[in-house]
């Protein structure tokens, strides 16, 4: 004779598993200098960051006027390296082009 299971006894303990979410986001925030160009910015936003142009020239806009401006909204990893990538390509071209990232 077999023996049945019932059908709330899975073996498993609920309490001990942890649903896992998405991970924590950061924005990436360009800051302006009175040097880098504005045509410099607008490339880098459309390249690192895939912006188009428009949205490109939008935030670049933003940057020049309220002195930083949000390029995204990325997990960590992404986030470090897409300011890394803004640092390598502005000192590449001689600009102190700043980038940073904090969390939302």
């Amino acid at each position: 004779m077999s023996k049945s299971i019932p059908s709330d006894a899975t073996g498993v303990d609920s309490r001990s598993q942890n649903k896992v979410g998405a991970p924590p986001l950061f924005q990436v925030l360009l800051h302006n200098d009175d040097y880098t160009t504005m045509e410099f910015v607008v490339t880098v936003l459309e390249t690192v960051f895939r912006k188009s142009p428009t949205e490109a020239n939008r935030i670049m806009l933003h940057v020049h006027v309220k002195g930083a401006g949000v390029c995204g909204h990325y997990p960590y990893a992404v986030a470090e390296t897409k300011v890394a990538k803004v640092h390598a390509l502005a000192r590449a071209e001689g600009y102190p082009l700043r980038c940073s990232l904090e969390e939302v």
